[in-house]
């Protein structure tokens, strides 16, 4: 008999994805004062803040395909979207970090900190549901 550890055990995808998604826009908003304050410049903090409305907008988008074991495009579709998504990502945070260095890298820090919220809170609700058996 195999055993499986705790994080090896399949369970199912959660149906409320809104806790990951809430924890990275509160993330997003939560820096704009610091932003102001701390004399950060403001247009990196919206391009960071518009990259998070347009990655959760095309997610939503590929949250609509399901994909199964009986329908291999649909698999392929998800992956490539997803990949797609994230080079896309990753070429307007080069292409301002080379336009405006502070700017840039001010985008990509609030990005990713709240992309690595999302990410937490995710498995957080992926891994408090029990195993499939």
């Amino acid at each position: 008999m195999t055993r499986v550890g705790i994080l090896g055990a399949p369970r199912p995808i959660p149906q409320q994805r809104l806790l990951g998604t809430a924890a990275g826009a509160l993330v997003i908003a939560l820096a704009l004062p610091l932003f102001l304050v701390a004399g950060w410049p403001v247009s990196g903090w919206l391009a960071a803040a518009l990259l998070w409305v347009g990655a959760q907008a095309f997610g939503a988008l590929l949250a609509r395909v399901k994909p199964s074991p009986d329908n291999v495009a649909a698999s392929g579709a998800l992956a490539f979207g997803m990949m797609i998504r994230l080079l896309a990502i990753l070429g307007v945070l080069l292409a301002l970090v080379a336009s405006d260095r502070e700017a840039g890298l001010a985008a990509a820090l609030l990005y990713g900190a709240a992309y690595t919220a999302e990410l937490s809170f995710s498995l957080l609700g992926y891994y408090s549901q029990e195993p499939r058996a």
